[in-house]
């Protein structure tokens, strides 16, 4: 798991082709991401493969159900414009620019400063909880309440973790 994410990485960090890059995020988007998740999924989030893992997986969870990753985001710039700031998106977000954003901060952990992606990624999970949290309030479904609390709980640790993993990348641990 640590070869592959840091081979994955490195490579893609180095290749002046922005097709590469192109080909890297989409890999996940068929087949790829039960590949990845072989590889990663295991691997502890203060790892690179556990945080490559996490970028992998937030894009994803958005890119499968824009509407409501969108609706969910939304509801969460509501109560934490910092976080949306951070994750560098615009104000009141379509489904389709949360899933650009997602695919931006992914990208920027191949072409820029991974510890700021990792960052990004947080506050954009930081944001999703958020959403998930406004959405818990005043439901009265029982079933929804508690799938949406699930993702709260997701979304809180993913952020926790990937801000961990932006620290340990500054400090050279991230490994």
């Amino acid at each position: 798991a640590h070869d592959t994410a840091a081979a994955l990485l490195n490579r893609v960090r180095k290749a002046p082709d922005q097709q590469v890059v192109d080909r890297v995020i989409a890999f996940a988007d068929g087949e790829g991401l039960e590949d990845l998740a072989e590889l990663w999924a295991d691997s502890p989030a203060s790892s690179l493969p556990g945080a490559m893992w996490r970028l992998y997986l937030l894009r994803h969870a958005v890119r499968e159900a824009p509407s409501a990753a969108g609706y969910r985001f939304k509801r969460g710039v509501e109560v934490d414009t910092v976080g949306q700031a951070i994750a560098g998106s615009g104000s009141a977000p379509s489904p389709e620019e949360v899933v650009d954003l997602a695919t931006e901060i992914l990208r920027g952990a191949f072409t820029g400063d991974f510890a700021v992606a990792l960052e990004r990624a947080a506050a954009f999970a930081r944001v999703m909880a958020g959403g998930s949290r406004e959405l818990i309030s005043g439901n009265g479904y029982p079933q929804r309440v508690a799938d949406e609390r699930r993702r709260l709980e997701g979304y809180d640790a993913v952020s926790a973790e990937l801000t961990t993993a932006a620290a340990l990348w500054r400090s050279g641990e991230l490994h």
